[in-house]
């Protein structure tokens, strides 16, 4: 039996005043896939990751996670919008990384990682004390859990970032190029934290211009312009074999 897919996107269009962010976007992502979306600077990548987790609502179109149709309840033939609370109870099982890593500056790694578990998931806090430990583990990062955020580089605190997501526990991370905001030098360590994430079999939803990330990890290759899907599919024929134009300027210039 063949699995049902974790994320299908349907004609989803998103539009900011006249501005048509997404122009009829459709995608599957199956359960364990690594999606990477690629392409330039205002081509609507990360108001697509937006809409999936609800930080965006759709105009036209639907996204269903898991089954679960998000932001909609329906009712025979009638769509209800949810509510906040129900939207929170969706977006519970969806971890994402930012390109800041929005930690809490008060609290220490281990504690930035802790609080979601306890507070939104009511955990015990030894447990999820526990879970956190085996995470900063897993980031390479046990010696700093006590550190605070501006004690951190910004690779340490991106690592902290990904290990505070998966600390609730998602069926679902998105990564909105979370490499951008790192001086270069850094960027090899938050790769290596998500290269292990995905050898581990989740499913993965990647906004990146690390062209050689893509080509190693992803199971598929989405390059997007102006809004719309240009070109799909496998890290080879996206990125070494492109047949639109555009996609092939794209990545030529991204690799000069």
């Amino acid at each position: 039996m063949n699995t049902p897919p974790m994320v299908v996107a349907v004609n989803v269009h998103k539009y900011f005043g006249s501005l048509c962010a997404l122009k009829d976007i459709s995608i599957d992502v199956a359960k364990g896939e690594v999606l990477c979306v690629i392409g330039p600077s205002g081509s609507g990548k990360s108001t697509f990751l937006r809409c999936i987790n609800q930080l965006e609502k759709t105009d036209r179109g639907a996204i269903w996670i898991d089954g679960e149709l998000a932001g909609f309840r329906r009712v025979g033939d009638a769509l209800y919008e949810l509510n906040d609370k129900e939207i929170a109870r969706q977006r519970i099982s969806i971890g994402m990384v930012f390109q800041r890593f929005n930690l809490f500056g008060h609290m220490t790694a281990l504690e930035n990682i802790t609080e979601g578990p306890v507070t939104a998931q009511k955990r015990p806090r030894a447990e999820a004390v526990e879970e956190a430990l085996a995470l900063l583990n897993r980031v390479g990062l046990s010696a700093k859990r006590d550190a605070y955020p501006a004690q951190l580089s910004g690779g340490q605190q991106q690592r902290v970032a990904i290990a505070r997501a998966l600390a609730m526990r998602p069926k679902l991370m998105l990564f909105d190029e979370p490499t951008s905001a790192l001086d270069p030098e850094l960027v090899g360590e938050v790769l290596a934290a998500m290269r292990d994430l995905a050898r581990s079999g989740m499913t993965m939803i990647v906004v990146t211009h690390e062209l050689g990330f893509a080509r190693e990890v992803a199971s598929r290759v989405v390059f997007m312009d102006e809004g719309a899907v240009v070109e799909s599919g496998s890290p080879r024929e996206i990125l070494v074999r492109p047949q639109h134009p555009r996609t092939r300027d794209f990545i030529a210039a991204v690799l000069k």
